[in-house]
């Protein structure tokens, strides 16, 4: 399999397992403060990662050189999922996942910054194609919302997050010296702990761990193996070997599977003019995987 169809099927995984966060952080949401459950998850992660690295032979001398960029880089990741579960407080599963759609788009506009990378007309058609489904959804189908652009305080807190996501892809790339995805993942994940143990430490003092609902100890436990250890390893694989906007093309899959897992858990489908939204980004995630050349560096 080549490095880039190696690095597609590491973001369809990706994109099912993200969604799976939605629904779940949004039945915990209210019950915890984002930085003390994410200081948990965080932690959580690190020790699974961690695990995997000491039995692969730990971490090589040239991981260990410039380790401000797991700094650089947990931190900015770190702001997205907490700003990602403040978010979820008030925004529905789906619009959330839809607001997570736009992140393309600005990877693409960071890509340049950092890179260079350089979007073709086609893909920029696309990500276009993309922003509008997400826009609908966003807007659950009413036009007189989208004309007023009328977006609730949960979209605007997450898509400030998104913008984090956006920009942490590229400087996966521009950072990474030569480290393997799980190495690289495990010093951001450690990074991103102790920022949160120290700006959560209030937060994790003030919380009544004995008097948690099992809905937060299940969110935790997923967001920590699944949407933490596994779709960061995911996302830096991916990311070494496919261009920014193509890495987060992929974000297109997960409004649909955020509907998938909500009727899983046993939540109604959403209104059918919600899903032609739905539909949209995944045509738009169609047309980005169909071009050659998503980005060039120049």
């Amino acid at each position: 399999m080549s490095a880039s169809a190696q690095g597609h099927l590491a973001m369809l995984l990706f994109s099912a397992l993200v969604a799976g966060s939605f629904p779940l952080g949004a039945a915990a949401a209210n019950d915890i403060s984002p930085l003390a459950l994410n200081a948990v998850r965080f932690v959580l992660a690190a020790a699974i990662i961690g695990t995997f690295v000491a039995w692969r032979g730990g971490v090589p001398a040239v991981a260990r050189d410039s380790l401000w960029r797991y700094g650089a880089l947990g931190g900015v990741f770190a702001v997205y999922f907490v700003l990602m579960f403040e978010g979820l407080k008030t925004a529905a599963p789906v619009s959330a996942a839809a607001v997570f759609t736009l992140t393309p788009v600005l990877a693409a506009g960071f890509g340049w910054v950092l890179l260079r990378q350089v979007t073709t007309p086609r893909i920029a058609l696309a990500l276009t194609l993309g922003a509008c489904g997400a826009l609908w959804v966003i807007f659950r189908a009413d036009v007189s919302a989208l004309l007023a652009f009328e977006i609730g305080r949960g979209e605007w807190i997450y898509l400030v997050g998104c913008a984090a996501h956006a920009l942490y892809t590229p400087m996966v790339r521009l950072l990474n010296r030569g480290e393997s995805a799980l190495v690289f993942t495990f010093g951001t994940l450690v990074a991103a702990s102790a920022i949160l143990l120290v700006v959560g430490a209030p937060a994790l003092v003030a919380t009544d761990w004995t008097t948690l609902p099992r809905t937060v100890w299940i969110a935790i436990g997923y967001t920590a193996v699944f949407a933490s250890a596994a779709t960061f390893t995911l996302l830096q694989f991916a990311s070494l070997r496919l261009p920014s906007a193509k890495v987060m093309a992929y974000t297109y899959l997960v409004p649909a599977w955020v509907t998938v897992w909500g009727i899983a858990l046993g939540d109604a489908p959403p209104p059918v003019e919600m899903l032609i939204g739905v539909g949209l980004t995944i045509l738009a995630l169609v047309a980005l995987l169909r071009d050659g050349n998503a980005q060039k560096s120049l």
